[in-house]
């Protein structure tokens, strides 16, 4: 049988290492896929092509359209990442007819529903497990692997550059500009690192997560998200006196008002295998109603590790290439036409415990006016620790865990607390998950 010729949009990274592993591991993959695979046209800068990587007899151009609008090419592969001219490049291959592979989790999140729509319409596969956790096979794991389950909630740790910054601030105690520099350097996070330490790159993998999760349209627009820039190493150390780990977690959860869908620094008690997970590796834990709670660890970012997911996407494309397209598995894991409207709940509508930083005099009475406040928003405090007092200004850190809380009654509460004239500036919130 013919090989399958795929066009590869980007020779980065990711487009170097796809070429190195279907290089480096053609006879397995040929043996799993039925039938050769190989690049024959690359759209890249480059005047010539790596050599090593075993892209000597393909084709080059710097115009990537010659690639979507070649009728030899059966799967087209988008590595270029971004809104443009990605979307129209995946779009314009769809219309073609051609089948399409991509890492660009923006894409997905922000454009998954008109690009799936017409890849139905076209009778296409769109693949796009390394969007999400790199070469973590979360995506397959959550549409097939976990298909018989009813899907309760999940939680991951799904950007390596945050992930390494809160593991530095905790093992060698240092602050976060200090790390952020640090990892700009290693080249984990980039000259703007907005989009990581912020929290809109896991807000993108994460509305694809919930999406596949609980069968709902893909709604990045209404995730929130928040960073982790004002994490001090101050938190990091109180957190661990009471027990827990500092991690940036993608939550997405089903209740009966609808779906929460969240991204934000979170305390995960320490006993909890998710708390342990360091440096730049991912993971996500899925709760299903059969299987119980199921841990999927690994590489989330890197050449090879990226390249392993796009690659079992081609292979699993060449599979199906002669398959009947309305018995292939759905693109959000559900059918197309029994996607749930369920909405997305506002954040005032979630319900989690908090652990709350603050600095007050030391003075008689604060603790008392700071308790009744949170009482009479009916808000528990399940544990308190009060610092030293500093001799420079008679100020002491105080800190609370409370219980279970309405968003919306705590940020109420929190107002009236840094309203207090024994309060000194704002009120560190961070949310508490035990994910039990």
């Amino acid at each position: 049988m013919t090989p399958v010729k795929v066009g590869l949009l980007g020779l980065g990274t990711v487009g170097s290492g796809t070429a190195t592993v279907l290089k480096r591991n053609a006879e397995e993959i040929a043996r799993r896929a039925g039938r050769g695979i190989e690049i024959d046209f690359v759209s890249t800068s480059k005047s010539e092509l790596p050599s090593g990587l075993g892209l000597a007899n393909s084709r080059i151009s710097a115009d990537p359209f010659d690639i979507v609008n070649d009728p030899e090419i059966s799967i087209v592969v988008e590595l270029y990442g971004g809104d443009e001219p990605a979307k129209s490049l995946v779009l314009q291959a769809i219309d073609n007819g051609k089948h399409v592979v991509t890492a660009n989790k923006a894409l997905i999140a922000k454009y998954g529903n008109e690009i799936f729509a017409k890849a139905q319409e076209k009778g296409v596969i769109v693949a796009f497990e390394a969007a999400v956790a790199g070469g973590i096979p979360i995506i397959k794991s959550l549409r097939e692997g976990l298909s018989a389950n009813k899907i309760n909630w999940l939680a991951g740790i799904i950007n390596g550059t945050g992930n390494f910054i809160l593991t530095e601030m905790r093992d060698k105690g240092r602050d976060f500009e200090d790390v952020l520099k640090e990892a700009q350097a290693l080249g984990y996070a980039e000259a703007d690192p907005t989009f990581d330490v912020e929290g809109v790159d896991a807000g993108h993998k994460l509305s694809i997560l919930s999406s596949i999760a609980f069968g709902i349209p893909l709604q990045f627009e209404k995730t929130y998200m928040e960073g982790i820039s004002m994490i001090s190493r101050d938190d990091v150390n109180y957190a661990a006196e009471l027990g827990y780990n500092i991690k940036h977690l993608g939550i997405a959860r089903r209740t009966e008002k609808g779906i929460e869908q969240r991204v934000h620094p979170t305390l995960i008690p320490k006993r909890q295998l998710i708390a342990n997970v360091d440096g730049v590796m991912n993971a996500v834990l899925v709760q299903g109603d059969a299987v119980g709670p199921t841990l999927h660890y690994g590489a989330g970012a890197g050449g090879e590790p990226t390249a392993s997911a796009v690659v079992a996407d081609i292979i699993d494309i060449t599979r199906a290439l002669t398959s009947d397209p309305e018995n292939r598995v759905p693109h959000l894991a559900f059918q197309a036409d029994a996607l749930s409207d369920t909405p997305i709940l506002s954040m005032d509508d979630v319900e989690s415990a908090f652990y709350l930083r603050l600095s007050a005099l030391d003075e008689a009475g604060v603790l008392a006016n700071i308790t009744q406040i949170l009482g009479d928003s009916s808000i528990s405090i399940e544990a308190f620790i009060q610092k030293e007092t500093k001799i420079s200004d008679g100020k002491a850190d105080i800190i609370l865990l409370t219980k279970l809380v309405n968003e919306g009654d705590m940020n109420q509460a929190i107002s009236k607390i840094e309203a207090l004239d024994v309060v000194s500036g704002a009120v560190t919130r961070i949310r508490v998950e035990n994910l039990s």
